[in-house]
């Protein structure tokens, strides 16, 4: 049996291994092993596994994994999230679908401190759904803008999904950050539309929310208005003396207009946020320290808010072990099967193959995204990318798009990431769908993925545009240069 016979092979039994209910990782490292072995020899393996296992997990850069789960957990358990869609509540509640756009709306803020769709996804099926309920929205429709809005979990940066992309693809953090945010604000907005369209062809989904009286027009201390006054006066003084990059005055202005203006009960959540992604953007802090940043900051403000309790911080220091050593577990496993196909040579063949043929690279490009778009429906999003990485990425480093290597990584990699949104809702499986399915056991399954068909349409017309406007994704990375 030739090496690339092995390889084939080996494909075939993790995805048997798979169906039969093994766990990702586990595939994916048994497979590995046994394919590694039967190619260089047990010694030779086990001497990988000595080096390479210490070397993965000792690395700075993976750190930023857990630090970003962490500080979702944080999030979650302080209320932020119900905060968020409240302050959402009261900008969209009164207009028709104005609920379901408010859930689109937290969704982006809380994204933007989550990192995690699955996260985002549970935490909105708490503290959304009752008040959907509430006001009569139709529950498929309910259920299903919770799902899609739980993908902006990982479109909004940070992203748990570009961490792992970027650490295995050896790109820049901050630059696929940069690149994601104007697709993720595309998504919310594209949500949004699609919100106003379904419901206005029928209204009975969603009925009008009155102007309930026990939704006050918020109060803000005039000490936090001056508060944010003083600080713009600051930033405004020293960006102009000092002549800091603009990306840093920008930041500070919004967060000084977010203490001014903002509920007081969201301030915390969007301050954070902005010193966060506003940080790694403007080169202040690596990704890995604003994820420390971020962590410290968020538990600092749960403890003060006294919405945090020790039992709230040991559940999401649980939580994030948890989350932490699943992921871990699967880039193990990811690392010895990548290791694997890489003695085959598959990955090498492939490529040469599929420049040989003499296709268009676009044409390729969107075969390989329809080929993601399927395996998402069936298969876990982290599991899918890093087992089809070792063979797709080597194909695409060698396509001519007319743009730099690098670049076109980028571009790959954002366009890889609405793909993996899809899958997330798109049947037959949809991990998000299943997780609000677990808090709404009393919506069909089925209206839930009714419920989100609207939505898949517009992430299909948002990825044809990023795919033929590469500037999307890569404008942003370009000026911050």
């Amino acid at each position: 049996m030739t090496s690339l016979e092995i390889a084939i092979f080996g494909f075939a039994a993790m995805l048997a291994l798979m169906a039969l209910r093994m766990p990702v990782g586990l595939s994916m490292l048994l497979v590995g092993g046994v394919g590694y072995s039967m190619l260089n020899g047990v010694g030779p393996f086990l001497a990988y596994m000595k080096t390479n296992t210490y070397h993965q997990f000792s690395n700075y850069t993976l750190s930023v994994i857990p630090l970003f789960i962490l500080m979702g957990a944080l999030a979650e358990r302080a209320g932020i999230a119900r905060a968020l869609f409240k302050a959402a509540e009261r900008g969209f509640g009164q207009t028709r679908g104005g609920l379901g756009m408010a859930v689109i709306g937290a969704c982006t803020a809380f994204g933007a401190i989550c990192g995690s769709s699955v996260a985002t996804t549970a935490t909105f099926g708490r503290a959304a759904l009752p008040e959907l309920r509430r006001y009569r929205y139709d529950g498929g429709f309910a259920t299903g803008t919770i799902a899609v809005g739980g993908t902006l979990g990982i479109l909004i940066p940070p992203s748990v999904i570009l961490v792992v992309y970027a650490i295995t693809t050896e790109q820049n953090i901050a630059k696929l950050f940069q690149a994601a945010l104007i697709p993720g604000l595309m998504a919310a907005l594209f949500y949004c539309i699609v919100i106003a369209l379904v419901v206005r062809r029928n209204p009975d989904l969603a009925p009008v929310v009155p102007a309930p009286e026990e939704l006050p027009p918020a109060r803000r201390p005039v000490w936090l208005r001056a508060l944010g006054a003083l600080f713009a006066a600051l930033v405004l003084y020293v960006g102009l003396t000092e002549a800091l990059p603009t990306t840093l005055v920008v930041v500070g202005l919004l967060v000084a207009l977010t203490l001014a203006f903002a509920e007081i009960s969201i301030v915390p959540a969007l301050v954070i946020a902005l010193i966060v992604v506003g940080g790694i953007y403007g080169g202040v802090f690596t990704p890995t320290e604003g994820a420390a940043v971020g962590t410290i900051a968020m538990l600092a403000a749960g403890l003060m808010q006294r919405s945090l309790s020790l039992f709230d911080i040991r559940e999401a220091l649980r939580q994030t072990a948890v989350t932490s050593g699943m992921i871990f577990i699967i880039l193990l496993g990811a690392e010895v099967f990548g290791a694997f196909l890489a003695l085959s040579r598959l990955p090498t063949v492939a490529g040469e193959w599929v420049g040989g043929l003499g296709y268009s690279p676009y044409l390729v490009l969107i075969a390989m995204l329809a080929f993601y778009i399927l395996l998402g429906a069936v298969m876990d999003e982290l599991a899918m990318i890093l087992l089809t990485l070792p063979v797709f990425f080597p194909i695409i480093q060698g396509l001519d798009f007319g743009m730099f290597p690098d670049d076109a990584a980028i571009w790959f990699g954002i366009l890889v990431l609405i793909v993996v949104g899809i899958g997330l809702t798109a049947p037959p499986i949809g991990l998000n769908v299943f997780v609000i399915h677990q808090i709404a056991k009393d919506v069909p399954l089925l209206a839930t993925y009714r419920g989100v068909l609207p939505f898949l349409a517009a992430d299909i017309l948002r990825l044809g545009l990023v795919l033929a406007f590469p500037t999307l994704a890569l404008w942003l990375v370009r000026i911050l240069s």
